[in-house]
């Protein structure tokens, strides 16, 4: 019943987000540490990143990595 292609590409964002975004790598390799599964936490980045996405439209602003500016 879920809409197969907005899931694939959810799922490729995500393992896309684990290489590149520094937030969501640091977040996996933690989580993966603890003891966590993969899949269980692929499935957390995947919800991150529609809590971005639903941020950036509440605020009407395009998303900010206030990280890449701090030292």
């Amino acid at each position: 019943m879920a809409n197969k292609k907005l899931k694939s590409l959810l799922n490729m964002a995500a393992l896309s987000a684990k290489k590149h975004d520094k937030q969501l790598k640091e977040y996996y390799e933690r989580k993966i540490r603890e003891g966590k599964n993969g899949m269980s936490v692929m499935n957390a980045l995947r919800c991150k990143i529609i809590s971005r996405v639903f941020a950036a439209i509440k605020r009407e602003t395009p998303y900010v990595d206030f990280l890449k500016y701090s030292t």
